[in-house]
């Protein structure tokens, strides 16, 4: 065992994973694993459905990676002060994830260990491929009020303001830090997210987290563009996972642009956003459309023919969703959205409990986000239909370069 990885006594003298270390140990449950890269700096592909994404490299997966059919976001609040025993949280969080988007069980995995204790991996992904799964982890600002991180706080993860129309519940908002599970199986997504909890414990608890299914939005070219539970393509012009001059402009942290750590980095915001399903059912095609400024067949921009003609944003009305979100109505503003939509029950009242999990990633969240729900929030039409209710801003650290590399390196190896 590596340095990096920390040392660890037998698996079973601290019994399960509230020790501080990460037993490794048993072989890939499953197939061999193959992923594909188109460049030094390109965004890991998994060579087909089932496969795996590349943990290791420069950025994150998760981010520009191409979009997986399903989402376990999770939102946590630290328990422990002890700095030391957070640190080698993340490292034991680092291995466990490496192993699992690889589609190997954590540890010495679900069975054949020593009946007395609870084993290493909760057993439910046994058998399932790895399913494109990544996970890409972030820190609240929340996260610098502890272990004597206050200076290295990024002058760009700004807590968000109020916008008007927010209603944000204290249970879905913030979180000291947050790990994004992608995978295009579900119970690979939750056994992973699972899985971190479990190590965690005694460290970490889960402050909030959210499921989500049927990505709205695409980071792959010629991709058809998902539709949210409105029924419209929203997001046509999202940036791709092979645009890396758009990559670098408008999602990855520069250096320079804040504290070293962060280089090659990003801004995560999560939002939830509540859509008034029943009210919008009810709702005419024409004003549908007006509100959105495309048409619900094609996703054409008014006045247009096909999805990807350059819109005439005038054509539209002032207060269309497409018209006022446009980079051309920004300044040139773009950020990255991997949302999903989300159904969780009703509400007591016999309505549906559905929306938009919002995630968008940029290079500064006072650039990108920020300004453009300051103006969506004012003026978008859609907001008739919609609700913000959860909220969320995280730094995503640069990606683990290699086997002895883990989450959050660049700003825990700094002195206290």
């Amino acid at each position: 065992m590596t340095e990096t990885q920390g040392s660890t006594p037998s698996r079973r003298a601290l019994i399960g994973w509230g020790g501080a270390g990460l037993a490794l140990g048993a072989a890939a449950a499953g197939g061999a694993v193959a992923v594909a890269r188109s460049g030094d700096d390109a965004e890991p592909v998994a060579d087909a459905m089932g496969g795996a994404v590349e943990f290791h490299g420069a950025h994150q997966a998760g981010i520009a990676t191409p979009v997986q059919d399903r989402l376990h976001f999770a939102a946590f609040d630290v328990k422990t002060d002890d700095r030391e025993a957070f640190v080698q949280l993340l490292k034991d969080w680092t291995e466990a994830a490496r192993r699992m988007t690889a589609g190997k069980p954590v540890g010495e995995g679900a069975y054949g260990g020593l009946a007395e204790a609870p084993p290493d991996d909760t057993g439910e992904a046994l058998g399932l491929k790895p399913s494109r799964l990544t996970l890409t982890i972030g820190f609240g600002p929340s996260l610098f009020d502890k272990f004597g991180l206050k200076g290295e706080r990024p002058a760009a993860l700004v807590d968000l303001p109020r916008f008007p129309g927010d209603n944000l519940e204290r249970s879905r908002t913030g979180g000291d830090l947050c790990v994004q599970a992608c995978a295009d199986d579900p119970q690979v997504a939750v056994h992973a997210i699972r899985n971190l909890a479990r190590i965690g414990f005694g460290k970490v608890a889960v402050r909030w987290s959210q499921l989500g299914f049927g990505k709205t939005s695409s980071t792959t070219p010629g991709a058809q563009t998902p539709r949210n539970l409105f029924g419209f393509k929203d997001g046509t012009r999202n940036i791709a996972g092979t645009e890396t001059g758009r990559l670098a402009k408008h999602v990855w942290v520069g250096a320079g642009d804040g504290p070293d750590w962060m280089t090659g980095g990003s801004y995560l915001v999560a939002r939830r956003i509540r859509m008034n399903i029943e009210t919008w059912d009810r709702t005419s095609l024409q004003e549908q459309e007006d509100v959105f400024g495309r048409d619900k067949r094609e996703g054409a921009p008014v006045g247009k023919a096909k999805e990807h003609d350059e819109p005439f944003l005038k054509a539209m009305k002032p207060d269309a969703h497409v018209r006022l979100a446009h980079p051309d109505s920004n300044g040139g503003i773009t950020i990255l959205r991997r949302g999903y939509s989300f159904t969780d029950g009703t509400d007591g009242l016999g309505r549906l409990d559905a929306g938009l999990f919002f995630l968008a990633y940029q290079r500064d969240v006072r650039k990108g986000f920020i300004p453009l729900q300051r103006k969506l929030a004012a003026h978008d039409a859609l907001n008739e239909y919609i609700q913000h209710v959860g909220s969320a801003v995280f730094a995503v650290p640069p990606g683990v370069r290699d086997s002895g590399d883990w989450w959050g390196r660049t700003l825990f190896s700094k002195e206290a």
